[in-house]
């Protein structure tokens, strides 16, 4: 028999409250800030303008020495941040990139972006899981999570369609990792292409925007080339991003015909769909344009901040450490993206 001791008092231990039970990305906002304002200060000196090193370039050829050099000094209450740059911070920045643009200059690039997007993104999709599947023997859901982001938008694309397939986290990493190595190759690649001569200006820009993986690529890319060329890849760009829409539409159909569940949550990515409304909203002439202006210019320092977090997530250690299959498969996407994308540009704008 238990017995317990009158008036005796237990005591318990005190329970403290968890510390950092969310982390806050102001710290990291302000490190990046710190740097893009750095990068667009200097792309105004005279040097950089005769050179055309725009602050997206220059930010995240900073950002990736930065993260890769002197990743061990950069506090761990700094990652919140910079993700949050790199991620909501992008996407807010191509929203008002809307103000850039109206629907005349939408309805300038006509059937031919969309045709060049649609053409690339069946086929570069298909070669990639076919190729995956068949020859290198990869997981059915690594491949579609590469050819996805190689096809259609990047990272975005990746992660959207793992909210659909729900594939492991190392897939999901793989994925992203390759599009963050040949999306960066075509942005810096890019430009000297267009050196050569072999394309005007809005053919080149089609050719940008239906061909490199990142929005923040196509953008970097497009200003390294030329206004007129970067408005056109971005229209390109978005309108191919749009695209990720019906294709998971049709991935959960897919999925839940060959499981016999219901449908799959879909991410939509409401940021393109936004930036439509901006170019709308742009198109009426309602907000003065001195106010577009500097909502343009504030623009392009929240695309440098983003650029320079993106280039802090550029981990080249990580990249190596992938295994060869992977990497081929996407160099093999690039590849094809580089020399078919040139080959359809040219001839829809024909």
């Amino acid at each position: 028999m238990i017995t317990l001791e009158k008036n005796k008092q237990v005591i318990l231990p005190e329970i403290k409250p968890p510390e950092n039970k969310t982390d806050s990305p102001y710290q990291g906002i302000i490190f990046c800030a710190f740097f893009a304002l750095i990068s667009y200060f200097v792309c105004k000196i005279d040097v950089f303008i005769r050179y055309n090193i725009n602050s997206l370039t220059f930010a995240i050829i900073l950002g990736m020495v930065i993260g890769n050099c002197l990743n061990k000094y950069i506090p761990d209450t700094f990652r919140c941040g910079i993700v949050f740059s790199g991620k909501k911070i992008l996407r807010l920045a191509i929203i008002l990139y809307g103000f850039r643009i109206t629907f005349a200059q939408i309805a300038s690039v006509g059937l031919s972006g969309l045709a060049a997007d649609i053409i690339m993104l069946v086929s570069t999709y298909l070669i990639g899981y076919y190729i995956g599947t068949r020859f290198f023997k990869l997981d059915k859901d690594l491949c579609m999570l590469t050819a996805i982001g190689s096809s259609v938008c990047g990272a975005a694309a990746v992660l959207g369609t793992d909210s659909v397939l729900k594939a492991k986290s190392h897939k999901v990493s793989l994925a992203v990792a390759t599009v963050v190595l040949f999306g960066t190759a075509s942005m810096l690649l890019y430009p000297f292409i267009y050196k050569l001569g072999l394309l005007s200006a809005n053919a080149f820009g089609i050719y940008i925007g239906s061909t490199i993986h990142e929005v923040a690529q196509v953008v970097a890319a497009g200003s390294a080339v030329s206004k007129s060329a970067m408005d056109t890849a971005v229209i390109v760009k978005l309108t191919r991003v749009m695209m990720l829409v019906p294709y998971l539409f049709l991935l959960s159909m897919y999925l839940a015909k060959k499981s016999g569940t219901g449908m799959s949550k879909i991410q939509i990515p409401w940021f393109a769909i936004l930036f439509v409304v901006v170019c709308g909203i742009n198109s009426t002439g309602f907000i003065p344009r001195n106010i577009v202006l500097y909502i343009t210019e504030f623009d392009i320092f929240l695309l440098t901040l983003a650029m320079f977090a993106l280039g802090l997530e550029t981990n080249f250690k990580k990249i190596k450490g992938l295994g060869i299959k992977p990497l081929l498969l996407a160099f093999i996407m690039f590849i094809w993206l580089i020399f078919a994308g040139f080959a359809v540009s040219k001839y829809v704008t024909l």
